[in-house]
């Protein structure tokens, strides 16, 4: 099989081989359970306990802060269920319009139970105005959830900003913030963050699906998710899977120094901005100032779908918005106010930290071609 160029990285990462390694080795060696009270319980729980320490120091929290979960996506649940319930009283939630599925499903969830939502939209940007935040503010608002990054955009949030903001206004409010497109790419200092909960998922770092979790902040207090036997403090019971806890302390461990891999990453998105751009098709819907791991890009008069199963043929992957779209069009950029033609055109090209300029150079090569091919159909 030709050698693939692999350039949907916020879909999902190739695991990386220390992440491999770890898995393995759990599997093979510290198998136990670490609620036994024997020996090889005793291994795993010391295991448990430095894969804890490894995800707190990487976002600069305590260990006793991390819950690990079973993907972002139950991270999200989590921290927006179980901090309401735990409230025990109606109010104000407040989100985006460019959330992942994974929140604005559960706050439509509330909605649908009777809690008051409000989803604030992007300006052209991609980016939400603090000025819309402060206006929807109210002494009432119960939680607010912003992401870190758009997922699909690349759109840095004002995340921290907005903590404050909240707090000046909300002052019992709760902060979640969706920081799974962030993680492992940008620095991350929880205290500097200043938010209550932060989920993060493994799958998108080079670790193992089925892995993730949530940063509580300590004296925070939300009802637990899943019952039973009284795992992870209590607020997720079922027994620990050390192998993908093991898989993503690995991930973390070989995650190279941030700062610097973000001039290296912005140096390939600007080649990438700057090559794609040749091609008098395209048009770039993300920012200078975005996360340099995604672009987006538009091919007005082409469809989306097209385009990628073109560009599948020549074994370049790159997606049509989110993965969890499922092929739908993006509402992200219909929030934007994208013209339709730009919506239905659009290629979400992410980058990891192994992409190279010659998969830009192959990726540019194809699209000519797709260009020139599909415009004689």
């Amino acid at each position: 099989m030709a050698d693939i160029i692999y350039l949907d990285n916020s879909s999902t990462t190739k695991p990386c081989a220390e992440s491999i390694e770890c898995i393995n080795k759990c599997l093979k060696e510290n198998w136990g359970n670490p609620s036994s009270l024997h020996r090889l319980g005793m291994e795993a729980e010391i295991a448990l306990n430095s894969a804890r320490e490894t995800v707190a120091d990487s976002i600069a929290a305590r260990a006793d802060e991390i819950i690990f979960t079973g993907s972002g996506t139950e991270a999200n649940n989590t921290a927006i269920l179980s901090a309401l319930k735990a409230k025990k009283r109606g109010g104000r939630v407040i989100t985006t319009a460019i959330e992942h599925p994974s929140v604005l499903e559960t706050v439509k969830r509330l909605e649908n139970e009777g809690l008051e939502v409000i989803r604030l939209k992007p300006e052209k940007d991609g980016k939400i105005a603090l000025s819309s935040l402060e206006n929807a503010l109210t002494k009432d608002t119960v939680l607010v959830s912003m992401m870190l990054v758009n997922n699909e955009t690349g759109a840095i949030q004002p995340v921290k900003e907005a903590v404050r903001l909240t707090k000046s206004i909300a002052a019992n409010a709760l902060f979640h913030c969706d920081a799974v497109q962030g993680y492992g790419k940008l620095p991350i200092n929880i205290n500097r963050l200043g938010c209550d909960l932060l989920s993060a998922s493994g799958h998108k770092i080079h670790g193992p699906k089925g892995i993730g979790f949530l940063y509580c902040k300590k004296g925070v207090h939300i009802n637990p998710f899943v019952t039973g036997g009284g795992q992870e403090s209590g607020m997720r019971s079922g027994t620990e899977p050390m192998p993908l806890i093991m898989g993503l302390e690995g991930a973390v461990t070989a995650l190279p120094v941030l700062e610097k891999q973000l001039l290296k990453q912005k140096e390939l998105f600007c080649f990438a901005k700057s090559e794609l751009l040749k091609n008098e098709s395209v048009v770039v819907n993300s920012t200078d100032d975005c996360l340099p791991y995604i672009l987006n890009i538009s091919l007005p008069g082409y469809r989306s779908e097209t385009l990628l199963h073109f560009l599948e043929s020549r074994n370049i992957f790159v997606s049509s918005g989110s993965a969890c779209a499922k092929g739908h069009g993006s509402y992200v950029l219909n929030e934007m106010g994208l013209e339709r033609k730009r919506v239905d055109g659009a290629l979400r090209i992410s980058f990891s930290r192994y992409n190279t300029k010659e998969d830009v150079q192959s990726l540019c090569g194809a699209l000519d071609d797709a260009v020139r091919q599909l415009r004689k159909a």
